[in-house]
């Protein structure tokens, strides 16, 4: 796919979302999915299944492979959704909610990893960033404070205050879920700055990938 035609498919994909909350929704089991990356093209997609109840892990996935589409501005979810959709293949527990460690509506089309992600696989999704895409005001120092993150004059997510005197998250809307209901997920998924659900998917991912730097193999 070039980048001309990621772009195109991006726009045939984006009047798809949904942005209010599922009626019902039930979040019992949360997924994080993240993508760590080796010095060279080499690249783990994990995703890391938690109880949400009591944050504890049940089920994970990770999917080793090469980035087959290059690092360019707005278009990051065409280097991360391969390995990350067939982790997601491979898991035994369906999550109730997808938290990704990216951007859903703060995107410069509205349409990021966590909005691409949750079209295609159909679940509620969130996007949870550590850098802004867009313009805020700080929030302020307590847990739970919120500032809205905007775009061209349009509110595209929060800054999200996850621990009182650290830097907040940014939280954007994906999939099938409200920006009010994503910010509450995320929160009650935090016991450091960032999710718990970030936390152990970049964990699981970097530890693979030192285990493959190491010349180990699967039996």
């Amino acid at each position: 796919m070039t980048p001309e035609e990621a772009v195109a498919e991006q726009e045939r994909l984006r009047p798809l979302v949904r942005t209010s909350t599922d009626p019902g929704l039930d979040v019992a089991h949360v997924a994080g999915l993240d993508v760590s990356y080796a010095d060279d093209d080499r690249l783990v997609g994990a995703v890391v299944v938690l109880d949400a109840a009591t944050l504890e892990t049940v089920d994970s996935a990770v999917v080793r492979g090469r980035a087959r589409f290059p690092y360019l501005p707005g278009l990051f979810a065409f280097r991360e959704l391969p390995p990350l959709l067939e982790a997601l293949g491979r898991l035994t527990v369906t999550p109730d909610l997808l938290v990704c460690d990216g951007q859903g509506l703060a995107h410069p089309r509205r349409f990021g990893l966590a909005c691409h992600l949750g079209v295609l696989v159909d679940l509620p999704s969130v996007g949870v960033a550590k850098t802004p895409m867009g313009r805020f005001e700080q929030p302020p120092d307590e847990r739970g404070a919120t500032a809205d993150l905007m775009q061209d004059g349009e509110v595209v997510g929060r800054a999200l205050r996850t621990r009182v005197g650290v830097k907040p998250v940014f939280v954007s809307v994906g999939h099938r879920v409200d920006l009010d209901r994503a910010c509450a997920e995320v929160l009650r998924l935090c016991v450091t700055r960032l999710p718990e659900t970030t936390r152990r998917t970049d964990a699981l991912g970097r530890a693979q990938l030192r285990w493959a730097s190491s010349g180990c193999r699967r039996a």
